[in-house]
């Protein structure tokens, strides 16, 4: 099983569940739960942006998200909805970081982006109290929107977990997922390896595999991927051989239907209960697992599986889908 055929199989999976993305009539509400309606369809976004850059026009694929894309941004009322927000919590940081994964693909909207030009000039919003990885974001999700950074990148780099440069056994989960996001957020999502200083490139070639391994061996799926996609961003890969053993494992723990559980065996996923959201394309009795619970780890497979191939060169099968 390639890193190929698991993006195929994740992308068919999103594909068959996108409404599960939609917006609901809740993303406006004051009491709205932000991770529940707009963090989803901007990780849609994102990674679609990525996948899009990653594969040539005449890839099957490279049409699939574009079309995946063109829903996204449709959810948005064609970007309508950026203003809106911004009126109702003038100094959330949540939707220009959505907006921005639109703008890395193309899809803008001028009115927004000026108005967001005056917040982000206010003290206000330079002074918002976020951890550095978030800050990190923030500065991209500004440069990607065509606004101008508010600070320089590298003092809030040197405040972040990796740019520390820590001990390598302090490593835990939270410590993972920071460090996967300062990677992506350096390398344009994995489309600029160049970004990520020598110093830190020394360091995760040394390190990945082995936190790689761990978390492969504990079976938590997403966080696994998110470590495949920064060793695909960086400007130097790790051994082939890394990559090959984590990418078999995840392959095996990938669900016919395409979808990957964030954490655990199938079976104790399969056991969650019913879905917490609607997903009305799929089919009866096809779903082992709650939306909320494989939405996110099977967006970041398909998202280091494209970095994966792009880097190595290797899309061998396109437009076959996945054999099991």
């Amino acid at each position: 099983m390639t890193a190929r055929q698991v993006e195929e199989a994740a992308l068919a999976w999103v594909l068959a569940h996108r409404d599960g993305f939609a917006l609901g009539d809740d993303a406006l509400a004051a009491d709205g739960q932000v991770n529940r309606t707009w963090k989803p369809l901007g990780e849609l976004a994102r990674v679609c942006a990525t996948v899009s850059t990653c594969t040539p026009p005449s890839d099957p694929l490279h049409t699939l998200v574009a079309d995946l894309l063109d829903f996204a941004w449709r959810q948005t009322c064609r970007g309508e909805l950026f203003p809106l927000m911004q009126s109702l919590e003038p100094f959330a940081t949540y939707p220009l970081e959505v907006y921005a994964a639109f703008a890395s693909a193309g899809y803008r909207h001028p009115g927004y982006e000026a108005s967001a030009a005056v917040v982000s000039r206010t003290r206000g919003w330079r002074l918002t109290e976020q951890y550095p990885t978030r800050r990190l974001g923030v500065l991209e999700a500004e440069r990607r929107s065509g606004l101008n950074p508010h600070g320089p990148v590298p003092p809030v780099l040197g405040r972040t977990w990796l740019g520390g440069l820590p001990e390598p056994w302090t490593f835990e989960r939270a410590a993972g997922y920071a460090l996967t996001h300062v990677v992506f957020h350096l390398t344009d999502w994995g489309t600029a390896p160049e970004g990520v200083p020598p110093d830190l490139t020394e360091y995760l070639l040394h390190w990945l595999p082995s936190w790689l391994d761990t978390c492969v061996e504990a079976r938590m799926w997403d966080l696994s991927c998110e470590l495949l996609a920064v060793a695909a961003s960086l400007p130097d890969l790790p051994e082939p051989a890394v990559l090959e053993d984590a990418w078999h494992r995840v392959a095996a723990a990938q669900h016919p239907s395409g979808a990957i559980p964030e954490e655990g065996a199938a079976a104790q996923r399969a056991a969650a209960g019913p879905a917490p959201r609607p997903t009305p394309r799929s089919a009866p009795g096809q779903d082992p697992y709650a939306f909320t619970d494989c939405y996110h780890s099977t967006l970041m497979a398909a998202f280091a599986a494209a970095l994966t191939t792009a880097r190595l060169g290797v899309a061998e099968h396109v437009g076959q889908g996945a054999s099991r």
